[in-house]
């Protein structure tokens, strides 16, 4: 009985610890009653606020480590109807505080006028180290409003921060709201403040009552302020000038809405954050990690225009291009769940909105229309065909996203809800082969047509596009991998070998139908309809591409793609690739082209980054860096906040930003550091060099975080539940006691460790090799070992230690050990002839 009692003394004592609130302490919360002031600061003091109700309710201060970040006019909450705006602070008004149970409560205010009045209680409370607000609002009637503030936050100036980080995975960057009245509009509501040179942060999370949404702009006020001003509403608002997000010298970016009678409430938690800390990216030896950090904190996620829409050019222009297949690559390198969860959602109104019924995948989104091929600009969704021509890119480009996002999200139902539409954005394309000859055509027959077929618009690229094949090629292998997910191995056959029919093709000499120019040893652009080539002037995009995506496997015409691009680009001294070395002739260009070298002929465009750093990583790692490093000085010196680079002065040129030319950096983390997700697993194929060695940076794949160590052919991914150290890339996951382990990162065999308990499982991979599988445990358990995808039948000798065995394969192909491991042991199984 004694046991029993103290058991529960202690199992009540733990639980408290865990689960009960800190008792507030007294100078956790001060009052000064003659000025009618609270002054709130959470336990660890790196957050402060102060509360003045002397007229009305207003926070006054809000404190970072001691620094006030508000301007006189502080943070309040107010309405603006017709005839005039008014605010929670300047009311006379009998004002009430209470303090119940922790909890602080004004109540009494009411303002607003005959069309509306507003009755508003305001709350605090210590959470751990957040403060929360609960702003408690009630409408006396139905009514249509201005705008709303609930709340407005007013920041001293626009270089308190540096930005925001949005929770739905975008971010507002200070410095684009250059003009009084400059200002983004988006549907969300969290956001986490930064100042990068301090690493001082401020997160204000939010949650509405259930019925309600919420939305916030982002805007630079007429006294030079920064202000983030909320709404809750109880439908989406619409935008105010057609579907701008972003509006310049416009402080109204939403349009007026309709509030009922009733209340609402909003809950705010402010927090301070260690935004070093919080947003590490880890060590990264022989790379600038504080760039990277900020560069994919802002550039990164500068294509977050809104909920349901990532894609470049990004939010300042109100633009989106379906034809670039990156964005989900780019989530990949942000590693922010908030961003993931929007790509998903992105795809989801693509599909729904602008993917026509014939399977063709309308190419791009703005807020206005002027840019449109007549007739096909979609005034509700924001949708339509560039002026310039079809661009048939997006048609594969689509199918490239979603695949690469797959990986990322993990959800079969999501994909499966795809297929349907993927597969007619294939079709649709492969339809267009009508010589049969493997090679797909565009909308365009020839440069007398004066239209583009693909990302460089004003290029008269025509007929046989070897960029988009290219791509076309990438889309095909991607989604033959996701039809076999799903479990359609029919379809999965055909657009494998759709595939294989337009890579043998492609790789001909250009005499005989193909792209390779043997005179000049690079990929061609394009053949128009007559048979005659264009685009020798070594286009790196099409080039790289051929090389990236695996159309291009010889390791010969590599070398002479490879080199030659470098040559020519030390030769010029220039940071980054040009979009072609060589001037395109005149009448294959539009004019805004001309002469060269000016914007798509000849400039330098970072957009396709990737792809020169994919397709150099496997030839010489030691280039591929230096184009890594050179786009972060690059971004040290002007934020990439450009749409690209003259190609004489390298400065940037085009306000019209594009997201897309982080990707160097996405590429980064891809093809140098190896980060590749798989639907079921987590993946790393690194391909360091030893200037790199001693990296070590954590990373999140649906709420998992694997710790990584990386250094020139050693290899540690771990979690909480796992450590696998190994020479060779792989990919692995753990659910309960069972790890699972792909060799390469491959799906054809596997290794399967079951452990009697759920204890963690570190493991070593000594050798993985045809016929030659060798690890060792180094943790204590019972465990059962499964090898799937050997040879039906065959025998293998088996060592444990250096005790030998002889199994077979079952009919399966599986092989299964068990072993009590009380220590290191080390297996080998070997196939015997």
């Amino acid at each position: 009985m004694l046991l029993t009692t103290l058991r529960n003394i202690f199992a009540a004592f733990f639980i408290c610890m865990l689960f009960c609130v800190r008792p507030v302490l007294a100078d956790d919360i001060k009052y000064d009653v003659p000025a009618k002031t609270i002054t709130i600061s959470v336990p660890d003091k790196k957050l402060s606020i102060v509360i003045d109700y002397s007229s009305g309710y207003l926070i006054k201060q809000l404190k970072i480590k001691g620094q006030n970040v508000l301007s006189p006019a502080g943070i309040y909450t107010g309405i603006k109807t017709k005839d005039g705006s008014f605010s929670s602070n300047g009311k006379k008004n009998n004002i009430k505080l209470t303090k119940d149970n922790g909890v602080i409560r004004l109540s009494g205010l009411k303002y607003g006028n005959d069309a509306v009045m507003v009755t508003e209680t305001w709350e605090f409370r210590l959470v751990g180290n957040k403060i929360r607000w609960n702003i408690v609002r009630d409408y006396s009637n139905e009514t249509t409003l201005e705008d709303m503030a609930m709340p407005q936050y007013n920041f001293a100036n626009l270089t308190v921060w540096k930005g925001g980080i949005l929770d739905n995975g975008g971010m507002v960057w200070c410095k684009y709201l250059k003009q009084v009245n400059d200002t983004y509009g988006v549907h969300t509501g969290g956001v986490t403040f930064w100042n990068a040179d301090s690493g001082n942060a401020l997160r204000i999370s939010t949650k509405t009552g259930n019925g309600y949404t919420i939305a916030t702009k982002f805007s630079h006020s007429a006294n030079n302020e920064f202000t983030s001003t909320q709404y809750v509403t109880d439908n989406p608002l619409e935008q105010g000038h057609n579907l701008s997000r972003f509006v310049s010298g416009k402080a109204d970016v939403f349009a007026p809405f309709q509030v009922k009678k009733g209340t609402v409430k909003l809950e705010v938690d402010l927090e301070y954050v260690d935004y070093f800390k919080d947003y590490s990216r880890g060590t990264l030896p022989g790379v600038d990690a504080v760039a990277v950090r900020e560069l994919l904190n802002t550039t990164g996620r500068y294509g977050v225009v809104d909920n349901n829409i990532i894609g470049a050019n990004g939010w300042v222009s109100n633009w989106k291009c379906l034809h670039e297949p990156f964005f989900a690559q780019i989530g990949m390198a942000v590693d922010d769940k908030n961003y993931t969860k929007n790509m998903s959602a992105t795809l989801d109104q693509e599909r729904d909105e602008a993917v026509l019924p014939s399977g063709r995948v309308l190419s791009r989104w703005h807020n206005v229309p002027g840019d449109e091929i007549p007739g096909t600009y979609n005034a509700k969704t924001g949708y339509y065909e560039a002026m310039w021509g079809y661009t048939i890119d997006s048609q594969p480009d689509f199918v490239i996203n979603t695949s690469e996002q797959f990986d990322l999200n993990g959800d079969t139902k999501w994909l499966r809800a795809h297929q349907t539409t993927c597969e007619k954005a294939l079709d649709w394309l492969i339809k267009r082969d009508a010589n049969h000859n493997g090679i797909f055509e565009m909308m365009n027959n020839n440069v007398s047509e004066k239209k583009g077929s693909d990302w460089l618009d004003i290029v008269w690229a025509s007929y046989e596009n070897s960029f988009v094949n290219a791509q076309m090629y990438e889309a095909l292998t991607l989604w033959a991998n996701c039809e076999k997910v799903l479990g359609d191995k029919e379809k999965s056959t055909y657009y494998t070998d759709v595939a294989k029919r337009l890579k043998d093709t492609f790789n001909k000499p250009i005499a005989e139908g193909g792209f390779w120019s043997p005179e000049k040893k690079q990929y061609v652009y394009w053949r128009d309809d007559d048979g005659s080539i264009h685009g020798d002037n070594l286009v790196t995009p099409v080039n790289f591409a051929a090389i990236a995506f695996g159309l291009c496997d010889d390791s010969r015409r590599i070398a002479q793609i490879l080199d030659q691009v470098e040559a020519r680009a030390v030769k010029e001294n220039l940071f980054h690739w040009p979009l072609c070395f060589d001037s395109f002739r005149r009448e294959e260009v539009s004019g805004g082209n001309w002469p060269f070298p000016k914007y798509e002929n000849g400039d330098i465009f970072p957009t396709w980054g990737y792809l020169g750093i994919r397709a150099y990583a496997g030839y010489n790692k030691s280039i591929a860096l230096k184009y890594i490093s050179n786009i972060l000085k690059q971004y040290k010196k002007d934020g990439l906040s450009s749409q690209r680079y003259d190609r004489l002065t390298q400065t940037g040129q085009g306000d019209d930003i594009l997201a897309g030319i982080s990707t160097t950096i996405t590429a980064l983390y891809r093809d140098i550091y190896g980060i590749r997700p798989k639907w079921n697993r987590m993946g790393i194929e690194p391909n360091m060099s030893s200037s790199l060695n001693g990296t070590a940076f954590s990373y999140t794949l649906r709420d998992t975080v694997y710790q990584l160590k990386l250094s020139a052919n050693d290899y540690t991914m771990s979690t909480t539940g796992f450590s696998i150290k190994s020479k060779d890339g792989f990919g692995a996951s753990k659910n309960r006691s069972l790890l699972t382990f792909y060799p390469g990162n491959k799906d054809d065999m596997l290794l399967q460790v079951n452990a009697g308990s759920k204890k963690r499982i570190d493991m070593q991979i000594d050798k993985w090799k045809p016929h030659v599988f060798s690890w060792t445990i180094t943790s204590a358990d019972n465990y059962q070992f499964i090898i799937k995808g050997l040879q039906t039948g065959a025998s293998y000798k088996v060592e444990v230690n250096n005790v030998v065995q002889n199994i077979k394969a079952d009919s399966a192909g599986n092989l299964t050990i068990k072993q009590r491991c009380a220590g290191a042991t080390k297996f080998t199984v070997k196939k015997t002839v």
